[in-house]
This record gives structure tokens, sequence and C-alpha cells, in this order.
């Protein structure tokens, strides 16, 4: 059951795209008591030279005062709209998808360009949004964009393709998420990541655009995980996610020139092997691991080349 609050978005003048900016945008925010750092990201969205015609933020069981703070500013702006959902025991990223599926419910009859899914932890520049925008009205290949975010844990754009883009907000062209089938519920993860390689191999393009950030305000992997226990669990991903043991390779003597040194890697490596040995179940199509691995392949050969030119 859901309860919605802050459904009226006509009344809302700013909702509508300043002049040049061709396309509208929603959002869907999932929360579980992220009562500590939700404020900043509603305070980012509100100031935005271009609002969002309407932004659905999912209230996921929460307990410890997110309901609150999204109702105070729902009801001072009406594009806000608040849905609770039941609470739950179980912690998990299916969870989260089934969140933004009840966030999405709300949306989908709407006429919009653009849909974004955004996370309750992070904060951003007013002209965030309208950046995102002109680029994907700039180039109607473009099926999904994004920014780096910066916090503790980063990625290091030397070695991660401008092609992946971050799951702290991911901006779909309409056409794109819909043609993909919106994001898969898997329990153990990479719900962001399974999109981007989805939107890839169905023909669209992916961009992360470095001229702006969003500033992570928890450490990656922290809600569940500490330090080594998101590496192990990062390599297991990496196996379910169809990444090639090469790669795996790669990744690992990276990894261990980054803090925690060594034992990152290796502990990366320990959650690729065991995934690897237990056989676990893949999420995913074996269309999809071939691509993936073929893209993985792909920047190998251009990396070493690259270094060997040095």
């Amino acid at each position: 059951m859901t309860v919605g609050v802050g459904q009226d978005t006509a009344s809302t003048a700013r909702a509508v795209p300043e002049r040049g900016t061709a396309l509208s945008y929603v959002l869907v925010t999932p929360a579980r008591n992220e009562a500590q750092f939700i404020e900043r990201t509603i305070t980012s969205v509100v100031a935005q030279t271009v609002r969002p015609l309407t932004w659905v933020i999912v209230s996921d069981g929460s307990t410890d005062g997110t309901d609150d703070i999204v109702r105070r500013y729902a009801a001072e702006h009406p594009f806000i709209e608040l849905v609770r959902m039941p609470e739950r025991q179980e912690r998990h990223f299916a969870g989260k998808v089934r969140a933004f599926n009840a966030g999405y419910a709300r949306v989908r009859h709407l006429a919009y360009d653009v849909i974004g899914s955004l996370d309750a932890d992070v904060s951003f520049a007013e002209d965030y949004f309208a950046f995102l925008l002109g680029t994907l009205a700039a180039n109607p290949a473009l099926g999904l964009v994004g920014t780096p975010f910066q916090g503790r844990t980063t990625y290091d754009y030397r070695f991660v393709s401008l092609e992946h883009v971050s799951g702290a907000c991911q901006l779909f062209r309409r056409a794109c998420f819909e043609d993909i089938g919106g994001y898969v519920p898997v329990k153990t993860g990479g719900i962001d990541h399974i999109a981007v390689l989805t939107a890839r191999m169905k023909g669209w393009k992916t961009r992360t655009f470095t001229e702006r950030v969003c500033l992570h305000h928890r450490e990656l992997g922290s809600a569940q995980h500490g330090a080594l226990g998101t590496k192990f669990r990062d390599g297991v991903l990496d196996y379910l996610l169809g990444g090639h043991p090469l790669w795996e390779l790669c990744r690992t003597a990276y990894q261990m020139t980054r803090r925690p040194r060594v034992i990152g890697g290796l502990t990366l490596l320990a959650g690729y092997t065991s995934a690897m040995v237990r056989r676990l179940e893949r999420p995913v199509s074996r269309e999809l691991v071939a691509f993936r691995r073929q893209e993985q392949m792909h920047r190998l050969r251009t990396f070493f080349s690259r270094a060997a030119e040095r």
C-alpha cells in the first residue's frame, strides 16, 4: 500500500524547462532511512534552474524520520511527492528496484522526455540537471547520461570508461528506459550496471560527463559492508555480471595499488573466485555476458596498445 503526498504538479511554474531546454524530466528516488542525508538532496533539487515535472520520493519502509523531512518539503513544493512503502526486514538491492517501480508507476502516464533515478544521499550544483538535459538534447543517440560522484571513494576515470554511468544519478531518455525494460530486481546488486550495459547492447550510447559532479555523502558500500566486505562483494558481483577472468586479474592488480593496499585486490579476487567455484547463477542473459566481455577485451587491448606506444 502506498500513500502519496504533494501530488499537484500543475501549480509549479518552475517545473517547465527553461527556454532553450527542449526536454522535460521526472525523478524517482528510493529512500530507506536516509534522514541523515536526504535534506541535502532535496535542497539541491529545489534549487535547480530546471526543476522536474514531478519528483517521487519513495520511502522504502523508513523508520528514522525520512518521511517527516520529505513531507515538510512536499508541503512547500507541490512537484515533490512522497510514496510510502511498507516496512520490510530484509535489506537487498531488489527492494530498491521495487521501491523505484512504485515511484515509476506514479509518473509513467505523464508526458515527459527523460526519467532520472536519483539517490537520496547526494547533492549537486543548481545547473546540474539543466546541463545533463542539454547533453541529451544535443545528441539523440544518447540514451543514458550522468556525472562522476565525489566522496571518500570515487571512480578513477583513467581506468573506468566514460561510458559507465554511476548509479548515484542516472538520467535516461524515456525511449531508452522503456527499451531496456527498466531496472532488473537483482538481490545481489549491480542493478545500475545492468541498466548501463543493456542500454549499450541495445544500441544506445551512454556517457558520463566530467564537466559536472555530484557529491556522494555516504561511503560507497558502507550501508551494508565494511571496506573489505565491499571488495569481496564487488568480486562476487563481477562474476555474476559476466566479467571476464582476465579483466578481473587486471582489476585485482590495480586494486592492490589502492587502499587497503594489496589486501583489497586479493579480497576482490577472492570474491570473484569464490563465486566462480560455487558456480553461482548469473542474473543476466548469456547475450549480456558476451557483450560485456567483448567490451572488456576491447578496452584492455586499447589500454595496452596505448601503454606500449609511450
